[in-house]
């Protein structure tokens, strides 16, 4: 059945892919934070003959998310993000808040606004783009990764309450993948890593970058899942990713305050 899907923050990576691939059988609202991102994203989409409609949407922006709330939605998919390297004790507290306020304050606000129109439709699908640190906190990626666990906990309550009045929750949790979102995250430390005070020095970024997957079947996994209400509540990709994260959350259990196990 053809589905109408918003998708926030996928005028590039995972998202742009899955929204080019949904656009095939579904009518498809792709929003990007700026006019550039929406005009750029519409030439690609002609350019590779996707019918779909692109809006703007600053989720900082009130006016935008007025605007978005007004189309009527089968499934939400709230995949916009943010991601800050470094310290948790040295990443600045303006861009830990602003982290959290576009992954999670902002995003929940937008689905909050399309939840009574699923409710009285008895039926609806909001998908969290998560992460693998949603489930497991990486070093130097603490910023991010509590912005993912603060979405995991709000889906997993959301599923709970929501289930009976015909709306699905999922999450989709990608691992490490090679689309230039986990680049420009660690590049952004640079914009403050200089001052004197750290008190951490972050490693070079490089040797994780070269474990970068190729994205394509978490972008196929995507497109199947989004739609499907008959998914798994969780996807995680790749399956190194999976075996990772399970051992980390064992780990957990046993580690020591400081040192090693």
């Amino acid at each position: 059945m053809k589905q109408r899907i918003l998708l926030t923050g996928a005028t590039s990576g995972l998202g742009a892919g899955a929204a080019l691939g949904l656009a095939r059988h579904h009518h498809v609202t792709v929003a990007g934070e700026t006019w550039q991102q929406v005009t750029a994203f519409r030439e690609r989409a002609t350019e590779a003959g996707a019918k779909l409609e692109v809006i703007k949407l600053d989720l900082l922006n009130e006016v935008d998310l007025a605007h978005a709330a007004e189309r009527e939605v089968d499934v939400l998919v709230l995949n916009a993000a943010v991601q800050e390297a470094g310290s948790i004790v040295d990443v600045p507290m303006e861009l830990l808040r602003r982290a959290f306020d576009i992954n999670v304050f902002a995003q929940l606000d937008l689905a909050r606004r399309f939840v009574p129109q699923m409710m009285k439709r008895k039926r609806g699908r909001i998908v969290w783009t998560s992460s693998q640190a949603g489930l497991y906190a990486p070093p130097f990626l603490g910023a991010y990764a509590a912005t993912k666990h603060a979405i995991e906990a709000i889906a997993s309550t959301m599923r709970a309450e929501l289930n009976l009045f015909g709306i699905g929750v999922a999450t989709i949790n990608p691992g490490l993948y090679r689309t230039g979102f986990n680049e420009t995250g660690a590049e952004s430390h640079s914009q403050w890593s200089s001052r004197s005070d750290v008190l951490v020095p972050m490693p070079p970024a490089g040797p994780v970058m070269a474990l970068q997957h190729d994205p394509q079947p978490m972008i196929d996994a995507m497109i199947d899942v989004i739609p499907d209400p008959r998914s798994l509540y969780r996807t995680m990709l790749p399956e190194d990713a999976v075996v990772e994260t399970k051992l980390a959350q064992q780990l957990a259990w046993t580690n020591l305050a400081r040192g090693l196990p």
